[in-house]
């Protein structure tokens, strides 16, 4: 019942390009965005995670021809130099700094299997249209091209080694635009991998934190080309996936709150004394404030705060998706008063992560896009785990991970 995983030969830029290559992750922004972003860098990773910015605006995504050109890309990436593979297998330490402080992560081939028999644990839906959207992408490109943000309980071995490896001088060390630091060193030495790869050896479990379509595309795609292989041996490639697994006691999952275009026709005093059946509503101010604790929420609306905490009885401690904030305020807010039944379909809600900060809830509500804005407090790694050790999944939009891992670091081949 252990975790396996393995090092592999990495595909990524020469130092003095890494810069142009790296890229945010495709699922954090629109094809217009990447446009933007990729304008005149003809080395940017969006070419091959976003192809669809090298055709005339409009152009759907999802077209077989924007898969070719992911590819056509990725060739010529390899072709020009601008990403070159590793002679040897190794494992990579990819770090990562925001706001004075720096998380460490490894850089791994995770067993398909292990994702397969529920070894690494998820704690989401996965949404079959998303799912294959990537995996028409690994298929394309015979590769993951971008890694799988993986959490494991601390262990203080680890810690050491990669310690020890970070006093190196690193390979990579860059801002980004969004001021966040990137930096990156090879493990290659023969006993550290070894060491490593026993290390997670003895691990019961690996949670995905963030990247569950991923995920999910990477395993299905390994496991279809083991099937379609008649010679399939076991150790190939494609039998693993690319993630990078940080420690729980160094990942912080930040709020991810929530703004209703309409009050399902009440007004707002009507609203408010809806809410007293189950909470202890406290006017606040003008200015929306941060929540305490669990079980107390932030509520703006009218250009007024409100303080809202849920009395005893309304939820249950020993319940691990009933202790959560997301479901009580979907339960008791959104359901039985603004008659929002399913978070993912209703074109009602949105969803606001909270690196955007509480002023965005505010500026949507005031401008009149919006009625109603409800903050939340954030869930812990602990409440994380604890749901996928237990099976359960967790409602929509509930955690919300900051930094986000930088694209075009190193990608895995998967032949």
């Amino acid at each position: 019942m252990a975790i396996i995983i393995k090092p592999f030969k990495g595909v990524r830029p020469p130092k003095q390009y890494v810069k142009d290559v790296a890229s945010r992750p495709y699922d954090v922004l629109n094809s217009e965005e990447a446009r933007k972003e990729a304008q005149g860098n003809e080395k940017s990773l969006y070419r091959i995670i976003k192809p669809e910015i090298d055709f005339p605006v409009g152009k759907d995504e999802h077209d077989e021809d924007v898969y070719v050109k992911a590819a056509e890309n990725f060739q010529l990436f390899q072709d020009k130099g601008w990403l070159v593979q590793d002679d040897k297998e190794m494992y990579y330490v990819y770090a990562q700094t925001m706001n004075g402080k720096t998380q460490y992560g490894l850089v791994v081939g995770a067993y398909v299997e292990d994702y397969m028999s529920g070894k690494i644990k998820k704690h989401e839906l996965t949404r079959r249209d998303k799912e294959e959207d990537r995996m028409k992408h690994v298929r394309v490109n015979d590769a993951n091209i971008e890694p799988v943000f993986f959490a494991y309980h601390y262990n203080q071995e680890i810690d050491a080694i990669v310690a020890r490896i970070i006093k190196q001088k690193a390979e990579y060390d860059f801002v980004s635009v969004d001021g966040v630091g990137h930096h990156f060193w090879l493990i290659s030495d023969d006993a550290d991998i070894r060491r490593i790869t026993e290390v997670f050896g003895a691990f019961p479990a690996m949670y995905i934190a963030d990247g569950h379509h991923r995920s999910a595309a990477a395993a299905l795609v390994g496991a279809e080309k083991a099937k379609n292989n008649p010679n399939h041996k076991g150790d190939e490639e494609y039998n693993y996936f690319m993630a990078v697994c940080f420690p729980d006691n160094q990942l912080t999952i930040i709020d991810y709150n929530r703004v209703v275009t309409d009050l399902n026709g009440l007004t707002p005093d009507e609203f408010l004394k809806k809410l007293e059946k189950n909470f202890i509503v406290e006017p606040t101010g003008s200015e929306i404030q941060r929540p305490k604790n669990l079980h107390n929420f932030s509520l703006y609306l009218d250009g007024r705060s409100f303080s809202l905490t849920a009395k005893p009885g309304t939820y249950n401690d020993n319940d691990p998706i009933g202790v959560l904030d997301v479901t009580i305020s979907s339960n008791l807010i959104l359901d039985e008063i603004l008659g929002i039944k399913d978070l993912r379909s209703d074109k009602r809600i949105d969803f606001v992560g909270g690196i955007r900060g509480l002023g965005e809830l505010k500026k949507r509500v005031d401008s009149g896009e919006m009625a109603v804005a409800l903050a939340l407090y954030p869930v812990s790694m602990k409440q994380l785990m604890d749901i996928a050790d237990t099976g359960n999944i967790m409602p929509p939009k509930t955690t919300w991970f900051e930094p986000k891992l930088r694209s075009g670091l190193v990608i895995h081949k998967l032949s």
